[in-house]
């Protein structure tokens, strides 16, 4: 038997060990239920989503066609993200994904805040997808007696019903929603590129270069209205990182995280970039607008019938899966936590499908907030939550990055061998990485109307972490000595 078998083996059996005796306490008692097409479709429904479906119209408008660029420099800080995340995952799967990481490299101070940040980032999420169902659903005729918060209510009532009964449903519903997505994308650039080709009119336009230098150029406003909006553009990415969640409920997470994470680039590139690169060839980009979808925008100035319909439907799709996936991934998360104290002892509770509930019930208590929102403040429920939940991302992925560094360094004591599947360029990558997040949060301050709002939440939600853990921090220490007896 070679080296390289006899290695091989002795990595698979102490993979066998620690599935036997996980780690981390709140990895033991789930099911193995999600396969390869689930968690491949994880990872492309976390890279598609209403950023790209309804939030690129806007950013088409006050950025334009350097909008393409945006897309393409936030991708590859994303990918670098998921593949630092995808490379711990092979050296321990788990449910608490970088929660767990956070406590083995960096202590449970830094488990809490990681933890508790991508809560709050879920939970926010959660409000804005209930709000945007609600608002999509209004557009259908039928639905438009109805009061937004009892949409809110209902949608959020279904797919809570669905992460409850078991983690297959959960993986069937992301797979149907990410089918949905693609499809649509897919089925809207074949039709871009037919009229490129046919030189085919929209709305009075011959599509091509000329519609981008008649007006203005790549950058028509200047680079400012590109930086501006990386805030949106990273937001538009959130939720890559499920994959490393999702690879705690797989049976082969060694054989299939590597296809997914690896996929990731060329999804960035063929869906977001291109889109948006077809998006500027066929109109201009003052054309668009952030009240409507711009591939209905395309649609509609070419007359193809019930447009809007179709597009409305896959965006509600979209909405309907972030929220999904934010209840699932939660879920894990605050059980992770609550093992270890740092979380309401409830939230570590599971169902008799092996579902953690009450991380999920917890959160979905958090979008109730969010009805009340939609019925006190219909119009600008949507706003106030978006900006917290920026926060959230942007603080989860610095700490994944740092998080790497972390690993790396104990990997290079001799703690461990690194998985042959690894983040290149290391140190670099995670440094530049957080330096790119950290710019991209100063650089919300040239944005009054959002971003400046959001720079100003930071010291209450830093005051709050801090009381947080001066209220749990003996809970954390009992059940640190317990897990060490």
């Amino acid at each position: 038997m070679s080296k390289e078998a006899v290695d091989s083996a002795r990595l698979d059996a102490s993979r066998t060990d620690a599935a036997q005796a996980p780690a981390d306490a709140g990895d033991a008692g789930y099911s193995k239920d999600l396969k390869a097409r689930h968690v491949n479709m994880i990872a492309i429904g976390g890279a598609i989503g209403t950023g790209l479906f309804l939030g690129a119209g806007g950013r088409l408008h006050s950025a334009g066609p350097a909008l393409a660029l945006a897309y393409l420099v936030c991708g590859v800080f994303a990918f670098f993200v998921v593949r630092a995340l995808g490379e711990m995952v092979l050296y321990r799967p788990s449910s608490g994904s970088f929660v767990s990481y956070a406590r083995e490299f960096l202590g449970e101070k830094g488990a809490y805040v990681a933890g508790w940040m991508y809560f709050l980032n879920w939970s926010t999420t959660g409000i804005a997808d209930i709000t945007a169902i609600a608002l999509y659903t209004h557009y259908w005729s039928f639905f438009t007696d109805i009061p937004q918060w009892v949409l809110a209510l209902i949608a959020l009532a279904v797919v809570l019903a669905i992460n409850l009964i078991s983690v297959k449903y959960f993986g069937e519903m992301e797979f149907w929603f990410s089918i949905v997505k693609v499809a649509a994308l897919i089925a809207f650039m074949l039709i871009g590129i037919f009229l490129l080709v046919t030189q085919h009119k929209v709305g009075g336009e011959t599509p091509g270069l000329s519609v981008i230098t008649d007006n203005g150029g790549f950058l028509p406003h200047g680079l400012m209205p590109v930086v501006i909006v990386m805030q949106g553009v990273v937001f538009a990415y959130a939720s890559l990182e499920l994959v490393g969640v999702a690879a705690g409920e797989t049976a082969e997470p060694q054989k299939i995280v590597p296809r997914a994470v690896n996929s990731i680039m060329w999804r960035v590139g063929l869906f977001y970039v291109g889109s948006v690169v077809l998006l500027a060839l066929l109109l201009p980009g003052a054309v668009y607008s952030a009240d409507q979808s711009p591939f209905v925008t395309v649609l509609s100035k070419i007359g193809v019938p019930a447009a809007g319909d179709v597009m409305n439907l896959v965006v509600l799709t979209a909405a309907m899966s972030s929220l999904n996936s934010g209840l699932y991934s939660t879920g894990r998360i605050l059980r992770s936590m609550a093992m270890a104290g740092s979380a309401p002892k409830f939230t570590a509770r599971m169902n008799k499908s092996q579902v953690p509930y009450g991380g999920i019930l917890l959160t979905a208590g958090v979008g109730v907030i969010g009805v009340v929102l939609n019925s006190i403040v219909p119009s600008k429920a949507f706003e106030i939550v978006l900006n917290v939940a920026s926060l959230g991302i942007i603080s989860t992925w610095v700490i994944i990055m740092i998080c790497h560094l972390a690993f790396v360094r104990r990997a290079k004591e001799g703690a461990f061998d690194r998985p042959k599947f690894r983040l290149p360029g290391n140190p670099v990558t995670e440094i530049v990485t957080i330096v790119f997040l950290l710019a991209v949060l100063c650089l919300m301050w040239k944005d009054p109307e959002v971003g400046r709002k959001t720079l100003f939440l930071i010291p209450i939600v830093a005051a709050a972490l801090v009381a947080g853990w001066y209220a749990i921090r003996k809970k954390v220490d009992r059940e640190a000595q317990t897990l060490t007896k």
